[in-house]
């Protein structure tokens, strides 16, 4: 069964997502981004969360306290990850990114042997579900820009300035 929380953090309410296994959704919970990524865990996982509490929410609220307050800087909670294995591989480069540094869209597709892929690195990384904890926000252009990020630009310099500041 899937359970539901919003969190609150400093760049704004998230919406986290748990089941048994671990967090399988984290996302900014506005209207750009929340609704696509609901209709993908519904059908990735064949229901909708209920509201509720549950150990690995719990968890999920507990690691980002302190990464807010900057004495976390690797997350522990158990994720759920399911994609396409492009995406997955993506994202399993995503959690090397180590915490305050930054990666090209060109160096993930690299890493992951497919060094024309830049692009589709960017669209697996704008539907990465687990926001900040599969840090797609540590993925920047080229040329050093902030391009793309689902949760906004702003969001992604504050969590990169965070990072670079604690």
């Amino acid at each position: 069964m899937l359970t539901s929380q919003l969190i609150e953090t400093p760049v704004g309410t998230m919406t986290a997502i748990a089941d048994d296994r671990g967090l399988v959704l984290f996302e900014f919970s506005g209207p750009r981004r929340l609704p696509g990524q609901l209709a993908r865990v519904q059908t990735l996982f064949g229901e909708m969360p209920e509201p509720g509490e549950h150990t690995f929410l719990a968890q999920t609220r507990a690691e980002l306290d302190e990464y807010f307050a900057g004495r976390r800087k690797e997350f522990t909670i158990p994720l759920v990850i399911a994609g396409t294995p492009f995406q997955e591989s993506v994202w399993r480069e995503l959690l090397r990114i180590p915490f305050g540094n930054t990666v090209s869209y060109h160096q993930i597709a690299t890493r992951i042997g497919r060094p024309g892929s830049a692009r589709a690195v960017g669209r697996a990384n704008g539907d990465n579900r687990i926001a900040i904890i599969i840090p797609c926000h540590r993925v920047i252009g080229s040329n050093g820009s902030l391009t793309g990020y689902g949760g906004g630009e702003p969001n992604k310099r504050w969590l990169l300035d965070h990072e670079r500041l604690t």
